[in-house]
């Protein structure tokens, strides 16, 4: 019995003939898909998120610097106003 599988086993595995592999059409190479329209950024948005990390480095250095006052002010100017505008308009 066992001679008899392993005949088979042998002819299945060594002798079946091999299948050619699948050629298909090539993707087809163009222009990708456009982004929707809900996301493309202007000079306003530029401006906006410039102002926004200017303000947070200069709030950053005041901070180093020791102000108590300036400092802050700057850091949520730029964190919490400047930038989310820069991300929404």
């Amino acid at each position: 019995m066992w001679t008899t599988f392993r005949g088979k086993l042998y002819h299945t595995i060594v002798m079946s003939p091999r299948k050619a592999p699948v050629r298909g059409k090539a993707p087809v190479r163009g222009k990708a898909p456009r982004p929707s329209s809900s996301l493309r950024f202007s000079a306003v948005n530029l401006v906006l998120g410039g102002a926004g990390l200017l303000a947070i480095a200069i709030g950053y250095f005041l901070l180093a610097q020791g102000s108590i006052t300036a400092a802050p002010i700057l850091l949520v100017l730029g964190y919490v106003v400047l930038v989310p505008l820069a991300l929404i308009l």
